[in-house]
C-alpha cells in the first residue's frame, strides 16, 4: 500500500503537490506517464474515445520529440498534457539545476502548466521553483502496470482495491508496461463505470 496508495507522510512532503481531488465527489483522474509511444499511446487512445473518458498523460520530452505525430493526436483528441522531464530523470540523482533545466527542456515541446516528477522524486528546492511554474500532480493510486513482477488481473485488482472518490490513477502507455496495460486498462474503465464513477481532467 506504500507505494499504491502513499500514506499521508508523503504527502506531506510535498504540500501543495495534488495527490487527491475532492473526496466528496465520485470522480477519478485517469493519467498516463511516459508516453507517446507509437504501438501504445494510439491503442489508449482509442479505448478512451470508445468510452468518450478524456484523461491526463504526463510526457517524456524526447520522447515527444521522437513521436510528434502521437503527441499531435493525444492534444487533438482533446486530452490534457503533462510535463514528466525530458529525459524521464530521478530528482534526487540530479544536481538541481540540471533537473530544472532537463523540465524546462521537455517543456519546449509540452507548453503545459502541469507536471509530474518521474518515481516521484524531487529534492526540496527542486520542488520549491517547480511549484511556482506548476501545479505538480502526483497520484493518490499507482497501478503498477510497470512491474514485471505482476500480472494484468493483479493490476486490476489494484485499481478495485485502492480507488476511492477523487483518486488520482496512473497507469503508463510504455513498453514495459504494454501487457498489463492493456489487459487491466480496458476491464478498469468497466469496472469503475459500473461502480458510478465518472472521469475527469485537471482544469
Amino acid at each position: 500500500m506504500l507505494i499504491e496508495q502513499p500514506p499521508l507522510l508523503l504527502r506531506w512532503i510535498y504540500p501543495r503537490a495534488l495527490w487527491r481531488m475532492d473526496k466528496n465527489e465520485k470522480a477519478v483522474y485517469l493519467t498516463f506517464d511516459d508516453g507517446p509511444i507509437p504501438n501504445i499511446t494510439p491503442w489508449v487512445l482509442d479505448l478512451l474515445d470508445k468510452y468518450n473518458i478524456k484523461a491526463t498523460f504526463f510526457m517524456v520530452g524526447d520522447n515527444v520529440r521522437k513521436h510528434p505525430e502521437e503527441f499531435r493526436m493525444v492534444v487533438e483528441r482533446g486530452h490534457r498534457i503533462g510535463n514528466h522531464t525530458f529525459n524521464h530523470i530521478r530528482g534526487f540523482e540530479y544536481l538541481s539545476q540540471n533537473y530544472l533545466a532537463n523540465t524546462d527542456k521537455a517543456n519546449e515541446y509540452l507548453h503545459t502548466d502541469l507536471f509530474r516528477p518521474p518515481h516521484g522524486h524531487m529534492r526540496w528546492v527542486q520542488y520549491h521553483v517547480l511549484k511556482k511554474k506548476y501545479r505538480i500532480v502526483m497520484w493518490d493510486l499507482v497501478t503498477r502496470d510497470y512491474s514485471k513482477r505482476l500480472t494484468g488481473p493483479q493490476v486490476l485488482a489494484k485499481v478495485k482495491k485502492y480507488v476511492r472518490n477523487g483518486s488520482i490513477i496512473t497507469f503508463h502507455d510504455s513498453i514495459k508496461s504494454e501487457p498489463r496495460l492493456k489487459y487491466a486498462l480496458p476491464r478498469a474503465i468497466e469496472w469503475l463505470l459500473a461502480q458510478g464513477y465518472t472521469f475527469k481532467v485537471f482544469e
